[in-house]
């Protein structure tokens, strides 16, 4: 039986349970990566939620760890922007026979992001919300995450930030989302409206493509929640926009490689985790082959355009963006390397780039990204800003609000949905 996010109680039904916002009691405390242990509080229960103590070299690691998921996926979706649509040739044609080895113009100007970027920040701040709703008692994150999608969604029509949207909190008045950057179709159609989504009644049932899974990375920083709960989660929300399973499978396989390795995991674990979790879900072949290509491909020849393009198998398709960008960060001598890797051929670029670059900032933490491609990426300050209030909230939420302390400069930012 699949494991359930129900409103209002944040219980989980199903496989598995435990507390749905909250470290569960099989978290283990954290002595960093090199100590090969997963990062993450120390932790026990107490009213049915967990307390977590993080230690100060824990908070660094996490918050490190954030920071490189959520940089690493907007320097991949730049990397890759200037290639969307181009085949192998194409790009080689254009940038060389080596292909496209620096970020180059896209959408007007150097190192520009995408949708995919834009989407997978809103995914965040549906999160962080979702954590300070919980004091209300009003507990369900994939409201609160489609809130923050429906958020995004104005983005794309509106010419600006409206000051009479008081619940928008500072991410939707960041005037530089507002451009439109290629978002996909079932996107647009899915936050088209207020309905929410859900595997019972998904949206777009045939959209196949990886726009879900590209945004679905932050899911797996939630580091004190079990993994089958974060795959859930995960899937429940690409559903609000991708009902083919292909599509919020790859999501959530996505979301529990990023899940482990934040937790200090190796990446070959990481996957493997993935693999046992998706092999009972209805749909799932095509997803779990394609993570089992990636990891075959690793011993047959030299990385390379034509490699990439083989493991690839020609679906172009959220699963074949997966298993492209899984290979790339498995084989990568470096995160330049695996990026470059990732984004020349001729699939789609912006995907794999932004996901290859979500695992290997997850595995490396931000310390290990091209400081020379950072300096230039366009909404840096932004990214930094919300996943160290992604962080922060993780870490110490307790004392930004709850029955007996409350920030109101963090419910500015994070406002409470109206009554």
């Amino acid at each position: 039986m699949d494991t359930t996010i129900t409103p209002d109680t944040g219980a989980a039904t199903g496989a598995a349970t435990g507390a749905a916002g909250a470290a569960p009691e099989s978290a283990s405390a954290a002595a960093g990566p090199s100590a090969g242990t997963p990062a993450g509080p120390s932790t026990g229960t107490h009213a049915g939620l967990a307390t977590a103590l993080w230690g100060r070299a824990e908070q660094q690691d996490f918050r490190s760890r954030v920071r490189g998921t959520l940089l690493g996926s907007a320097l991949g979706d730049a990397l890759g922007a200037p290639l969307a649509g181009l085949s192998l040739d194409a790009i080689r044609e254009a940038h060389g026979p080596a292909g496209l080895t620096d970020p180059a113009t896209a959408h007007g100007r150097r190192a520009t992001v995408t949708a995919a970027t834009q989407l997978t920040l809103f995914t965040v701040d549906g999160l962080i919300r979702a954590h300070v709703r919980r004091d209300t008692g009003g507990w369900h994150p994939p409201t609160d995450v489609h809130r923050a999608y429906l958020r995004w969604a104005a983005t794309q029509h509106d010419w600006g930030p409206d000051e009479r949207r008081e619940d928008d909190g500072w991410l939707a008045r960041e005037e530089w989302l507002y451009a439109r950057r290629g978002p996909d179709r079932a996107c647009l159609t899915g936050f088209a409206d207020a309905t929410l989504g859900t595997p019972a009644q998904p949206k777009n049932p045939t959209a196949l493509d990886a726009a879900a899974t590209v945004r679905s990375a932050p899911f797996g920083l939630l580091v004190g929640w079990e993994p089958a709960l974060v795959l859930q989660l995960a899937v429940e929300c690409a559903t609000q926009s991708h009902g083919h399973p292909t599509a919020y499978l790859s999501a959530g396989a996505l979301a529990v490689i990023v899940h482990a390795l934040t937790r200090g995991e190796s990446l070959d674990a990481a996957i493997q985790r993935a693999l046992g979790l998706l092999g009972t879900r209805p749909g799932h072949q095509p997803v779990t082959d394609a993570l089992r290509r990636a990891v075959g491909a690793v011993t047959r020849g030299t990385p390379g355009p034509a490699a990439v393009e083989a493991v690839a198998d020609g679906r172009d398709d959220a699963s074949d963006a997966l298993a492209v960008a899984v290979y790339c960060a498995l084989v990568a001598e470096d995160v330049a390397h695996g990026l470059r890797l990732a984004v020349n051929h001729g699939g789609d670029s912006t995907a794999t780039g932004a996901l290859c670059g979500a695992l290997l900032g997850a595995l490396h933490g931000e310390t290990a990204l091209p400081a020379a491609w950072l300096a230039g990426l366009e909404g840096r300050a932004t990214v930094l800003e919300l996943a160290d209030d992604f962080a922060l909230e993780m870490t110490q939420g307790p004392t930004l609000h709850g029955p007996s302390v409350s920030s109101p400069s963090w419910l500015t930012r994070y406002p409470l949905p109206p009554a």
